[in-house]
Protein backbone atom coordinates (compact mmCIF):
# COMPACT_ATOMS: atom_id res chain seq x y z
CA UNK A 1 0.00 0.00 0.00
CA UNK A 2 1.29 3.45 -1.24
CA UNK A 3 0.71 6.84 0.73
CA UNK A 4 0.04 10.25 -0.62
CA UNK A 5 0.38 9.48 -4.11
CA UNK A 6 3.93 8.79 -3.84
CA UNK A 7 6.37 5.12 -4.29
CA UNK A 8 6.38 5.27 -0.36
CA UNK A 9 4.66 2.12 0.96
CA UNK A 10 2.81 2.66 4.53
CA UNK A 11 5.48 0.68 6.45
CA UNK A 12 8.38 2.33 5.12
CA UNK A 13 5.96 5.47 6.74
CA UNK A 14 5.55 4.12 9.55
CA UNK A 15 9.24 3.57 10.28
CA UNK A 16 10.16 7.15 9.29
CA UNK A 17 7.86 8.63 11.87
CA UNK A 18 8.64 6.28 14.74
CA UNK A 19 12.23 7.41 13.97
CA UNK A 20 11.59 10.84 13.52
CA UNK A 21 10.08 10.71 17.40
CA UNK A 22 12.75 8.74 18.43
CA UNK A 23 15.30 11.33 17.15
CA UNK A 24 13.71 14.28 18.52
CA UNK A 25 13.78 12.71 22.23
CA UNK A 26 17.28 11.55 21.78
CA UNK A 27 18.41 14.70 20.55
CA UNK A 28 16.89 16.47 23.49
CA UNK A 29 19.05 13.92 25.85
CA UNK A 30 22.06 15.02 23.90
CA UNK A 31 21.09 19.09 23.93
CA UNK A 32 20.76 18.28 28.15
CA UNK A 33 24.14 16.11 27.94
CA UNK A 34 26.08 17.35 25.18
CA UNK A 35 29.68 15.49 26.60
CA UNK A 36 27.31 12.05 26.08
CA UNK A 37 28.94 11.47 23.25
CA UNK A 38 28.46 7.74 22.15
CA UNK A 39 24.69 9.26 22.05
CA UNK A 40 25.84 11.37 19.86
CA UNK A 41 27.09 8.59 17.35
CA UNK A 42 23.41 7.19 17.72
CA UNK A 43 21.84 10.48 16.82
CA UNK A 44 23.90 10.35 13.51
CA UNK A 45 23.10 6.59 13.19
CA UNK A 46 19.70 7.51 13.08
CA UNK A 47 19.21 10.25 11.68
CA UNK A 48 21.05 8.12 8.62
CA UNK A 49 18.45 5.50 9.17
CA UNK A 50 15.72 8.22 8.83
CA UNK A 51 17.22 9.27 5.26
CA UNK A 52 17.50 6.22 3.95
CA UNK A 53 14.05 5.65 4.48
CA UNK A 54 12.66 8.45 3.22
CA UNK A 55 14.37 8.57 -0.15
CA UNK A 56 14.45 4.72 -0.22
CA UNK A 57 10.72 5.49 -0.25
CA UNK A 58 10.32 8.25 -2.46
CA UNK A 59 12.83 7.64 -4.68
CA UNK A 60 12.72 6.84 -7.90
CA UNK A 61 9.58 9.00 -9.21
CA UNK A 62 9.24 10.30 -12.22
CA UNK A 63 6.39 13.20 -10.94
CA UNK A 64 9.57 14.68 -9.09
CA UNK A 65 11.85 17.36 -10.85
CA UNK A 66 14.75 15.31 -10.69
CA UNK A 67 16.34 13.11 -12.81
CA UNK A 68 15.56 9.52 -12.23
CA UNK A 69 19.33 8.71 -12.34
CA UNK A 70 19.83 10.93 -9.74
CA UNK A 71 17.03 9.86 -7.75
CA UNK A 72 18.33 6.41 -7.80
CA UNK A 73 22.31 7.87 -6.96
CA UNK A 74 20.74 8.94 -3.78
CA UNK A 75 18.61 6.19 -3.09
CA UNK A 76 21.34 3.79 -3.03
CA UNK A 77 23.18 6.11 -1.39
CA UNK A 78 21.62 6.69 1.05
CA UNK A 79 22.19 2.48 1.78
CA UNK A 80 25.42 2.67 1.43
CA UNK A 81 25.82 5.64 4.01
CA UNK A 82 24.33 3.75 6.61
CA UNK A 83 26.52 0.22 5.75
CA UNK A 84 29.20 2.71 5.70
CA UNK A 85 28.65 4.11 8.96
CA UNK A 86 28.00 0.67 10.67
CA UNK A 87 31.63 -0.08 11.37
CA UNK A 88 32.34 3.29 12.92
CA UNK A 89 29.30 3.58 15.05
CA UNK A 90 30.35 0.28 17.24
CA UNK A 91 34.22 1.50 16.90
CA UNK A 92 33.08 4.74 18.78
CA UNK A 93 29.73 3.97 20.19
CA UNK A 94 30.98 0.70 21.49
CA UNK A 95 34.95 1.48 22.05
CA UNK A 96 35.43 -1.68 19.63
CA UNK A 97 39.43 -0.06 18.75
CA UNK A 98 40.08 -3.36 16.85
CA UNK A 99 37.27 -1.75 14.26
CA UNK A 100 39.73 1.03 13.36
CA UNK A 101 40.86 0.10 10.34
CA UNK A 102 37.70 -0.91 8.87
CA UNK A 103 36.15 2.28 10.36
CA UNK A 104 38.34 4.92 9.27
CA UNK A 105 40.21 2.94 5.71
CA UNK A 106 38.51 -0.38 4.84
CA UNK A 107 34.67 1.54 4.67
CA UNK A 108 35.94 4.04 2.22
CA UNK A 109 38.25 1.65 -0.10
CA UNK A 110 35.62 -1.53 -0.37
CA UNK A 111 32.46 0.80 -0.03
CA UNK A 112 32.62 4.40 -0.92
CA UNK A 113 34.75 3.94 -3.81
CA UNK A 114 32.60 0.94 -5.31
CA UNK A 115 29.80 3.71 -4.90
CA UNK A 116 31.39 6.34 -6.48
CA UNK A 117 32.83 4.30 -9.25
CA UNK A 118 29.66 2.46 -10.54
CA UNK A 119 26.87 4.22 -9.29
CA UNK A 120 28.16 7.94 -9.45
CA UNK A 121 30.01 7.74 -12.09
CA UNK A 122 29.07 4.76 -14.45
CA UNK A 123 25.62 4.19 -13.62
CA UNK A 124 25.47 8.56 -14.64
CA UNK A 125 27.14 7.76 -17.84
CA UNK A 126 25.54 4.20 -18.76
CA UNK A 127 22.03 5.35 -17.46
CA UNK A 128 22.18 1.02 -17.39
CA UNK A 129 20.75 0.75 -13.28
CA UNK A 130 21.27 -3.13 -13.29
CA UNK A 131 24.65 -3.30 -14.85
CA UNK A 132 25.88 -0.52 -11.54
CA UNK A 133 24.02 -2.85 -9.31
CA UNK A 134 25.19 -6.20 -10.67
CA UNK A 135 29.39 -4.52 -10.61
CA UNK A 136 28.91 -2.32 -7.84
CA UNK A 137 27.32 -4.29 -4.58
CA UNK A 138 30.07 -7.43 -5.56
CA UNK A 139 32.91 -5.79 -3.61
CA UNK A 140 30.63 -4.67 -1.00
CA UNK A 141 28.81 -7.96 -0.34
CA UNK A 142 32.05 -9.72 0.58
CA UNK A 143 33.69 -7.10 2.44
CA UNK A 144 30.21 -7.16 4.42
CA UNK A 145 31.39 -10.60 5.69
CA UNK A 146 34.68 -9.31 6.29
CA UNK A 147 33.50 -6.22 8.68
CA UNK A 148 31.19 -8.80 10.64
CA UNK A 149 33.71 -11.17 11.17
CA UNK A 150 35.82 -8.01 12.32
CA UNK A 151 33.34 -7.07 14.86
CA UNK A 152 33.21 -10.45 16.47
CA UNK A 153 36.64 -10.80 16.84
CA UNK A 154 36.79 -7.24 18.22
CA UNK A 155 33.97 -8.29 20.61
CA UNK A 156 35.91 -11.15 22.11
CA UNK A 157 39.01 -9.67 22.70
CA UNK A 158 36.91 -6.75 24.73
CA UNK A 159 34.94 -8.82 27.07
CA UNK A 160 37.30 -11.75 26.70
CA UNK A 161 37.02 -13.85 30.14
CA UNK A 162 33.35 -11.83 30.92
CA UNK A 163 31.45 -15.50 30.50
CA UNK A 164 28.26 -13.72 31.80
CA UNK A 165 24.63 -13.51 30.34
CA UNK A 166 25.52 -9.77 29.77
CA UNK A 167 28.18 -10.23 27.67
CA UNK A 168 26.34 -12.90 25.46
CA UNK A 169 23.73 -10.70 24.94
CA UNK A 170 25.69 -7.53 23.95
CA UNK A 171 27.53 -9.89 21.49
CA UNK A 172 24.13 -10.97 19.68
CA UNK A 173 23.07 -7.75 19.59
CA UNK A 174 25.63 -6.62 17.79
CA UNK A 175 25.14 -9.63 15.00
CA UNK A 176 21.43 -9.09 14.74
CA UNK A 177 22.00 -5.26 14.01
CA UNK A 178 24.54 -5.78 11.56
CA UNK A 179 23.21 -9.13 9.63
CA UNK A 180 20.42 -7.38 7.94
CA UNK A 181 22.71 -5.23 5.72
CA UNK A 182 24.96 -7.91 4.64
CA UNK A 183 21.18 -8.65 3.00
CA UNK A 184 20.63 -4.87 1.35
CA UNK A 185 23.49 -6.27 -1.12
CA UNK A 186 21.42 -9.11 -2.08
CA UNK A 187 18.10 -7.12 -2.25
CA UNK A 188 19.82 -4.99 -4.80
CA UNK A 189 20.70 -7.32 -6.84
CA UNK A 190 17.70 -9.13 -7.04
CA UNK A 191 15.58 -5.66 -6.58
CA UNK A 192 13.56 -7.01 -3.97
CA UNK A 193 10.47 -5.01 -3.12
CA UNK A 194 10.38 -1.62 -0.93
CA UNK A 195 8.09 -4.16 1.78
CA UNK A 196 10.58 -6.59 2.44
CA UNK A 197 13.55 -4.16 2.14
CA UNK A 198 12.05 -2.20 5.15
CA UNK A 199 11.64 -4.90 7.21
CA UNK A 200 14.74 -6.53 7.34
CA UNK A 201 16.88 -3.74 7.33
CA UNK A 202 15.12 -1.10 10.07
CA UNK A 203 14.71 -4.60 12.02
CA UNK A 204 18.44 -4.60 12.65
CA UNK A 205 18.25 -0.81 13.35
CA UNK A 206 15.40 -1.90 16.18
CA UNK A 207 17.76 -4.51 17.76
CA UNK A 208 20.86 -1.92 17.62
CA UNK A 209 18.33 0.56 19.52
CA UNK A 210 17.09 -1.80 22.19
CA UNK A 211 21.01 -2.66 22.79
CA UNK A 212 21.59 1.08 23.24
CA UNK A 213 18.99 1.70 25.30
CA UNK A 214 19.61 -1.46 27.67
CA UNK A 215 23.12 -0.03 28.04
CA UNK A 216 22.09 3.63 29.20
CA UNK A 217 19.30 2.38 31.07
CA UNK A 218 22.23 -0.33 32.64
CA UNK A 219 24.65 3.00 33.18
CA UNK A 220 22.04 4.80 34.10
CA UNK A 221 20.66 2.91 36.92
CA UNK A 222 24.62 1.92 38.30
CA UNK A 223 25.20 5.92 38.38
CA UNK A 224 22.11 6.39 40.14
CA UNK A 225 23.20 3.80 42.54
CA UNK A 226 26.68 5.37 43.09
CA UNK A 227 24.83 8.85 43.81
CA UNK A 228 22.41 7.16 46.06
CA UNK A 229 25.61 5.98 48.02
CA UNK A 230 27.20 8.95 48.26
CA UNK A 231 24.51 11.11 49.02
CA UNK A 232 23.88 8.51 51.58
CA UNK A 233 27.47 9.06 53.02
CA UNK A 234 26.98 12.49 52.52
CA UNK A 235 24.25 13.10 54.42
CA UNK A 236 25.49 11.12 57.19
CA UNK A 237 28.29 13.56 57.30
CA UNK A 238 25.83 16.20 57.28
CA UNK A 239 23.52 14.84 59.67
CA UNK A 240 26.71 13.84 62.12
CA UNK A 241 27.82 17.63 61.92
CA UNK A 242 24.45 19.09 62.57
CA UNK A 243 24.35 17.28 65.60
CA UNK A 244 27.62 18.11 66.97
CA UNK A 245 26.09 22.09 66.78
CA UNK A 246 22.99 20.85 68.42
CA UNK A 247 24.27 19.06 71.26
CA UNK A 248 27.30 22.38 71.31
CA UNK A 249 30.01 20.34 70.89
CA UNK A 250 33.35 22.48 71.12
CA UNK A 251 35.57 22.33 67.88
CA UNK A 252 37.82 19.95 69.93
CA UNK A 253 35.14 17.80 70.79
CA UNK A 254 34.04 17.75 67.71
CA UNK A 255 37.49 16.53 66.34
CA UNK A 256 37.63 13.71 68.41
CA UNK A 257 33.95 12.74 68.19
CA UNK A 258 34.50 12.26 64.47
CA UNK A 259 37.62 10.50 65.20
CA UNK A 260 36.04 7.90 67.20
CA UNK A 261 33.32 7.60 64.68
CA UNK A 262 36.46 6.67 62.53
CA UNK A 263 37.29 3.92 64.81
CA UNK A 264 40.45 5.48 66.68
CA UNK A 265 41.29 4.72 70.08
CA UNK A 266 42.09 7.56 72.84
CA UNK A 267 45.68 6.35 72.58
CA UNK A 268 45.75 7.64 68.37
CA UNK A 269 43.34 10.13 69.05
CA UNK A 270 45.76 11.73 71.60
CA UNK A 271 48.49 10.90 69.15
CA UNK A 272 46.95 13.05 66.33
CA UNK A 273 45.87 15.88 68.02
CA UNK A 274 48.69 15.98 70.21
CA UNK A 275 47.14 15.65 73.52
CA UNK A 276 47.50 13.20 76.04
CA UNK A 277 44.88 9.95 75.88
CA UNK A 278 43.57 11.40 79.85
CA UNK A 279 42.73 14.42 77.83
CA UNK A 280 41.02 12.69 75.16
CA UNK A 281 38.83 10.58 77.62
CA UNK A 282 37.74 14.42 80.09
CA UNK A 283 36.92 15.24 76.04
CA UNK A 284 34.71 12.20 75.59
CA UNK A 285 33.42 12.33 79.05
CA UNK A 286 32.15 15.47 78.14
CA UNK A 287 30.41 14.84 75.08
CA UNK A 288 28.79 12.28 76.50
CA UNK A 289 27.42 14.75 79.61
CA UNK A 290 25.86 17.07 76.48
CA UNK A 291 24.58 13.74 74.24
CA UNK A 292 23.29 12.31 77.66
CA UNK A 293 24.45 8.99 76.90
CA UNK A 294 27.35 6.36 78.03
CA UNK A 295 29.87 4.22 76.16
CA UNK A 296 31.62 5.04 72.92
CA UNK A 297 28.89 2.70 70.60
CA UNK A 298 25.76 5.07 71.87
CA UNK A 299 27.45 8.22 71.82
CA UNK A 300 28.45 7.39 68.11
CA UNK A 301 24.54 6.25 67.21
CA UNK A 302 23.64 9.21 68.94
CA UNK A 303 25.44 11.50 66.78
CA UNK A 304 24.58 9.39 63.41
CA UNK A 305 20.84 10.25 64.30
CA UNK A 306 18.87 12.83 62.76
CA UNK A 307 16.85 14.78 65.20
CA UNK A 308 13.44 14.97 66.17
CA UNK A 309 13.07 17.93 66.60
CA UNK A 310 14.50 18.81 62.84
CA UNK A 311 12.69 15.89 61.39
CA UNK A 312 9.42 17.81 62.30
CA UNK A 313 10.46 21.02 60.87
CA UNK A 314 11.56 20.58 57.78
CA UNK A 315 11.08 16.70 56.71
CA UNK A 316 12.41 16.86 53.26
CA UNK A 317 15.54 19.15 54.20
CA UNK A 318 16.54 17.87 57.68
CA UNK A 319 19.94 16.81 56.33
CA UNK A 320 20.71 20.29 55.46
CA UNK A 321 19.44 21.19 58.16
CA UNK A 322 21.68 23.67 60.31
Amino acid sequence: MLVFNTEMHVITLVFVVLESIMFFFQLLYYLLRPQDKPRLWYLILLSLFIIYNVTGGLFPDPNFDISVITQNIIAYGSGFAVACYFPYYFYKGFGLTRLRFHALYGVPLFLILPYLIFFVVGYSISGNLDSAIKYGVVIPFFYSFVVLWAIAKAVLAKYKGQRNQKTFVEVVAVYCSVLPWVSMTVFSYYHVGQFTEVIVTNGGFIVTTILFISRYVAGARSEYEEFQELSLRLSQSDVFATNCKLYQLTGRETEIALLLKEGFKYKEIGEKLYISERTVATHVQNICEKTQVSGRVKLIRKLEQVPPELYEISPQNVIRAQ
